[in-house]
Protein backbone atom coordinates (compact mmCIF):
# COMPACT_ATOMS: atom_id res chain seq x y z
CA UNK A 1 0.00 0.00 0.00
CA UNK A 2 1.47 3.44 -0.80
CA UNK A 3 2.47 5.90 2.37
CA UNK A 4 -0.04 8.15 0.91
CA UNK A 5 -3.13 6.22 1.47
CA UNK A 6 -1.64 4.38 4.49
CA UNK A 7 -1.24 8.09 6.15
CA UNK A 8 -4.58 9.36 5.05
CA UNK A 9 -6.68 6.62 6.58
CA UNK A 10 -4.48 7.36 9.70
CA UNK A 11 -5.87 11.01 9.33
CA UNK A 12 -9.27 9.70 9.16
CA UNK A 13 -9.13 7.43 11.96
CA UNK A 14 -7.69 10.34 13.96
CA UNK A 15 -10.47 12.12 13.33
CA UNK A 16 -13.46 9.61 14.04
CA UNK A 17 -11.98 8.96 17.68
CA UNK A 18 -11.73 12.36 17.97
CA UNK A 19 -15.11 13.08 17.47
CA UNK A 20 -16.42 10.10 19.37
CA UNK A 21 -14.30 11.26 22.42
CA UNK A 22 -16.20 14.73 22.07
CA UNK A 23 -19.40 13.08 21.75
CA UNK A 24 -18.86 11.16 25.27
CA UNK A 25 -17.21 13.77 26.69
CA UNK A 26 -20.53 16.00 25.98
CA UNK A 27 -22.22 13.24 27.01
CA UNK A 28 -20.85 13.17 30.24
CA UNK A 29 -21.03 16.51 30.80
CA UNK A 30 -24.30 17.30 30.34
CA UNK A 31 -25.63 14.42 32.41
CA UNK A 32 -25.96 16.93 35.28
CA UNK A 33 -27.96 19.18 33.06
CA UNK A 34 -31.31 20.15 35.05
CA UNK A 35 -30.29 18.64 38.33
CA UNK A 36 -30.02 19.40 41.83
CA UNK A 37 -27.00 19.74 43.35
CA UNK A 38 -28.49 17.00 45.93
CA UNK A 39 -29.13 14.68 42.87
CA UNK A 40 -25.53 15.36 41.59
CA UNK A 41 -24.21 13.98 44.38
CA UNK A 42 -27.22 11.17 45.06
CA UNK A 43 -25.39 7.62 45.54
CA UNK A 44 -26.95 4.96 44.11
CA UNK A 45 -24.56 2.19 44.25
CA UNK A 46 -22.27 1.01 47.08
CA UNK A 47 -19.35 2.69 45.25
CA UNK A 48 -18.21 6.37 45.33
CA UNK A 49 -20.05 6.73 41.89
CA UNK A 50 -22.00 9.52 41.27
CA UNK A 51 -23.20 11.41 38.53
CA UNK A 52 -21.05 14.82 39.72
CA UNK A 53 -18.33 11.86 40.53
CA UNK A 54 -18.36 10.56 37.12
CA UNK A 55 -17.83 14.02 35.75
CA UNK A 56 -14.93 15.03 37.79
CA UNK A 57 -13.62 11.38 37.28
CA UNK A 58 -13.57 12.19 34.03
CA UNK A 59 -11.01 14.89 34.06
CA UNK A 60 -8.94 12.87 36.16
CA UNK A 61 -8.99 10.37 33.07
CA UNK A 62 -8.08 12.95 30.73
CA UNK A 63 -5.32 14.33 33.27
CA UNK A 64 -3.80 11.09 33.33
CA UNK A 65 -3.77 10.51 29.95
CA UNK A 66 -3.57 13.18 28.00
CA UNK A 67 -1.71 15.18 29.89
CA UNK A 68 0.58 12.57 32.18
CA UNK A 69 1.19 10.28 29.65
CA UNK A 70 2.39 13.42 27.48
CA UNK A 71 4.03 16.07 28.99
CA UNK A 72 5.01 13.93 32.20
CA UNK A 73 3.95 15.81 34.99
CA UNK A 74 3.21 14.42 37.69
CA UNK A 75 -0.50 14.37 39.02
CA UNK A 76 -0.45 17.61 41.78
CA UNK A 77 0.86 19.32 38.82
CA UNK A 78 -1.73 18.39 36.71
CA UNK A 79 -3.61 19.32 39.77
CA UNK A 80 -5.65 15.74 39.69
CA UNK A 81 -6.71 13.46 42.29
CA UNK A 82 -3.47 11.22 43.27
CA UNK A 83 -5.59 7.59 43.03
CA UNK A 84 -8.81 6.37 40.91
CA UNK A 85 -10.66 6.53 43.34
CA UNK A 86 -9.98 9.41 44.99
CA UNK A 87 -11.14 11.16 41.65
CA UNK A 88 -14.33 10.22 42.41
CA UNK A 89 -14.32 12.23 45.93
CA UNK A 90 -16.30 14.92 46.12
CA UNK A 91 -15.48 18.34 48.29
CA UNK A 92 -17.63 21.07 49.99
CA UNK A 93 -16.44 22.65 47.21
CA UNK A 94 -17.50 20.86 44.22
CA UNK A 95 -20.63 21.91 42.45
CA UNK A 96 -22.96 21.37 39.13
CA UNK A 97 -21.36 24.45 37.60
CA UNK A 98 -17.70 24.10 39.06
CA UNK A 99 -17.15 20.24 38.13
CA UNK A 100 -18.76 21.70 34.69
CA UNK A 101 -15.91 24.06 34.43
CA UNK A 102 -13.39 22.58 35.44
CA UNK A 103 -14.00 19.59 33.03
CA UNK A 104 -14.18 21.72 29.89
CA UNK A 105 -11.00 23.41 31.05
CA UNK A 106 -9.31 19.75 31.04
CA UNK A 107 -10.70 19.19 27.41
CA UNK A 108 -9.11 22.77 26.48
CA UNK A 109 -5.57 21.07 27.82
CA UNK A 110 -6.05 17.47 26.15
CA UNK A 111 -6.32 19.29 23.23
CA UNK A 112 -3.61 21.49 23.89
CA UNK A 113 -1.46 18.39 25.13
CA UNK A 114 -2.56 16.80 21.90
CA UNK A 115 -2.00 19.21 19.15
CA UNK A 116 0.85 18.57 16.82
CA UNK A 117 1.02 14.68 17.79
CA UNK A 118 0.55 12.26 15.04
CA UNK A 119 -1.06 8.98 15.89
CA UNK A 120 1.50 6.64 15.82
CA UNK A 121 4.43 8.71 17.56
CA UNK A 122 5.45 7.76 20.86
CA UNK A 123 5.12 9.80 23.97
CA UNK A 124 6.64 7.99 27.20
CA UNK A 125 5.58 10.50 30.36
CA UNK A 126 3.59 7.20 32.00
CA UNK A 127 5.43 4.65 29.92
CA UNK A 128 5.60 4.51 26.33
CA UNK A 129 2.99 4.56 24.17
CA UNK A 130 1.81 5.81 21.22
CA UNK A 131 -0.53 8.43 20.81
CA UNK A 132 -3.30 6.36 19.31
CA UNK A 133 -3.11 4.15 22.55
CA UNK A 134 -4.38 7.24 24.98
CA UNK A 135 -7.15 8.48 22.84
CA UNK A 136 -8.43 4.18 22.79
CA UNK A 137 -7.59 4.57 26.41
CA UNK A 138 -9.80 7.29 26.94
CA UNK A 139 -12.37 7.07 24.45
CA UNK A 140 -13.01 3.44 26.29
CA UNK A 141 -13.22 5.10 29.59
CA UNK A 142 -15.49 7.64 28.38
CA UNK A 143 -17.94 5.13 26.92
CA UNK A 144 -18.04 3.34 29.25
CA UNK A 145 -18.65 6.33 32.38
CA UNK A 146 -21.13 7.77 29.99
CA UNK A 147 -23.22 4.69 29.93
CA UNK A 148 -22.91 4.70 33.92
CA UNK A 149 -23.89 7.91 33.59
CA UNK A 150 -27.06 7.27 31.34
CA UNK A 151 -28.39 4.95 34.01
CA UNK A 152 -27.50 6.72 37.26
CA UNK A 153 -29.64 9.80 35.63
CA UNK A 154 -32.43 7.81 34.74
CA UNK A 155 -32.52 6.57 38.41
CA UNK A 156 -32.51 10.41 39.53
CA UNK A 157 -35.22 11.13 37.44
CA UNK A 158 -37.69 8.20 38.37
CA UNK A 159 -37.06 9.40 41.80
CA UNK A 160 -39.16 13.01 40.46
CA UNK A 161 -42.15 11.63 40.78
CA UNK A 162 -44.25 8.65 42.24
CA UNK A 163 -44.73 5.68 39.42
CA UNK A 164 -47.38 3.85 38.70
CA UNK A 165 -47.91 0.48 40.71
CA UNK A 166 -47.90 -2.73 39.00
CA UNK A 167 -51.84 -2.74 37.99
CA UNK A 168 -51.16 0.60 36.28
CA UNK A 169 -52.61 2.87 39.24
CA UNK A 170 -50.77 5.21 41.30
CA UNK A 171 -50.44 4.34 44.93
Amino acid sequence: MPQRERLDWTTEQRQRIEVLIDEYRVALHDSLAGLTEEEARRRLVPSKTTLLGLVKHAGFVEGVWFDQAITGRSYAQIGIARTVDGSFTLRKHDTIATVQADYRARWKSSRINLAGLHSDEVVDGRGARPVWALQLQVLRELAQHAGHADILREQVLASRSPRPSSTGQRS
